[in-house]
């Protein structure tokens, strides 16, 4: 890809490099745009009415954050349209990871599982921890990570289709719920996949705060 591929615009975390980060609205646009074109494919001529048609063709070792649990124990074998969903959702959770980790500091050794950390947060009634952004941006974080969640959560049948994760993207997020805590660290990422980077992005220093 000429431009570069997301990762690169999600936060630039290198002095110097290029690519400008997106903000947390551009952000938000792609993941719209994103989600229709996967609810599209979900609905073309592939669909199948129970969902048991997915896009989720390969698993490169470089992607293993963004494969559903399934696809792996199935192995690439009957897998759904849902496994889509945790991919997708994966990718939201990262958008939101990429802008926390930019307005960080703080080394640690400890690490946490990001999705794990904002379900705590948000289901304490705290918020993200984002510096610097306007109150409409915060809502925007927060409906990404709810979304998210929904689309990781561990049993497929809990995940909603695509065609309710771009409503549920065009919708106020303030009345967006928490799923059930029904996800867990993703075990089919053994440790040696979380020390490379592939893994890496959706982990966070257990003490890291944010800059003031």
């Amino acid at each position: 890809m000429p431009n570069g591929s997301l990762d690169k615009y999600i936060a630039s975390r290198e002095e110097g490099t290029k690519f400008q980060p997106l903000s947390l609205e551009q952000l938000l646009q792609v993941a719209l745009g994103t989600a229709r074109g996967i609810r599209h494919l979900h609905e073309s001529k592939f669909h199948n009415k129970e969902g048991k048609d997915s896009f989720s063709m390969g698993t490169p070792r470089a992607d293993l954050r963004y494969v559903a649990p399934e696809v792996l124990s199935n192995g690439l074998g009957d897998v759904l349209c849902r496994s889509d969903v945790y991919s997708f959702g994966m990718l939201l959770l990262e958008m939101v990871e990429g802008k926390w980790l930019a307005e960080s500091k703080g080394k640690s050794s400890s690490q946490v599982y990001f999705p794990m950390w904002v379900y705590d947060h948000l289901s304490e009634g705290g918020d993200l921890e984002l510096q610097n952004v306007t109150q409409l941006e915060s809502a925007i974080a927060r409906k990404l990570c709810v979304v998210g969640l929904w689309c990781i959560q561990k049993s497929v049948s809990q995940r909603p289709l695509m065609a309710k994760v771009v409503e549920m993207l065009e919708t106020n997020g303030d009345h967006l719920q928490l799923p059930p805590n029904s996800f867990c660290f993703p075990e089919h990422v053994s440790a040696k996949d979380l020390q490379s980077d592939s893994s890496r992005q959706l982990l966070i220093p257990e003490s890291v705060e944010p800059s003031s």
